[in-house]
């Protein structure tokens, strides 16, 4: 028999990754903020998802209960820890300034008890931060953890515009990042010119996954542009190939030109690559 339980899903950054508890009997509601045992302790919580059941094998991992929802008391003190870990960065960028050290703070935060206080920073090369650590504790009296941030993470927290002109697909839906290579842009026909298929976070665009299975299915069979093909008694190279018109362009061997529909070479097996 499969065991389930009653969860609900919570994130701790806006936009991020949905972490499931198990339901505490309160009455709880999209949107409230709760306390939760999160990766580094007593953590604020908001519920992303409203109760459901779900088998414990499909979680993946330990699961663990709401602590309890926010209560008044509990919103002053989040509030008062939001505010001073918005002052804490300021010391994080100065400290690390006067230290000639490559540490841009992307987030500081205290967890709920105070009992820790989290740095997430990002830097293009690695940083021996351990006697930086030692001055910032000496500060701020609590344990420091610091967390160094990927570009695509980066982006996510801080914000920022795509190439669209409308805010990154990280900041608005997208909780988890999925693997992007120049395979998709290629299947898209798409130039392969960085300046063009890059984010602000300057690794490939999330958003040509988006449309990469449409593609998968629409040239299935279909000849690469470049490759060589039979057509007709002619041996041809394709020129170009256009999923939105339906057609190939090919050139003979006679140096006309053709336009052939696409279904034409789906599935065929007289392609030379």
């Amino acid at each position: 028999m499969e065991l389930t339980a009653s969860v609900y899903g919570v994130e701790f950054y806006p936009v991020g990754r949905i972490r499931y508890y198990a339901d505490n009997g309160e009455d709880i509601r999209r949107g409230d903020l709760v306390l939760v045992m999160g990766d580094f302790g007593l953590e604020v919580a908001r519920v992303v998802a409203e109760k459901r059941e779900m088998s414990i094998d499909q979680l993946g991992y330990e699961l663990k209960a709401i602590v309890r929802k926010l209560t008044e008391e509990d919103l002053e003190v989040h509030r008062r820890n939001e505010e001073d870990a918005k002052e804490a960065k300021k010391i994080f960028r100065e400290i690390a300034r006067k230290m000639e050290l490559p540490m841009k703070p992307v987030l500081a935060k205290y967890t709920f008890d105070r009992s820790k206080l989290i740095f997430f920073f990002s830097s293009e090369e690695r940083v021996d931060f351990r006697e930086f650590v030692k001055e910032l504790a000496k500060i701020f009296k609590t344990r420091i953890e610091l967390k160094q941030l990927g570009v695509r993470d980066e982006m996510k927290l801080m914000g920022g515009l795509g190439l669209c002109g409308r805010p990154a697909c990280c900041t608005v839906f997208l909780r988890e990042f999925q693997s992007v290579t120049l395979k998709h842009a290629k299947k898209q026909q798409m130039m392969i010119n960085p300046a063009k298929i890059s984010g602000t976070c300057r690794r490939l665009l999330c958003c040509l996954t988006f449309e990469h299975e449409f593609y998968e299915e629409a040239l299935k069979g279909v000849p690469d542009e470049g490759s060589t093909v039979e057509y007709e008694g002619k041996r041809c190279k394709v020129v170009n190939v256009n999923v939105f018109l339906d057609e190939i362009t090919l050139m003979c061997e006679d140096r006309k030109i053709v336009k052939v529909e696409l279904r034409y070479f789906k599935y065929a097996q007289n392609v030379q690559r």
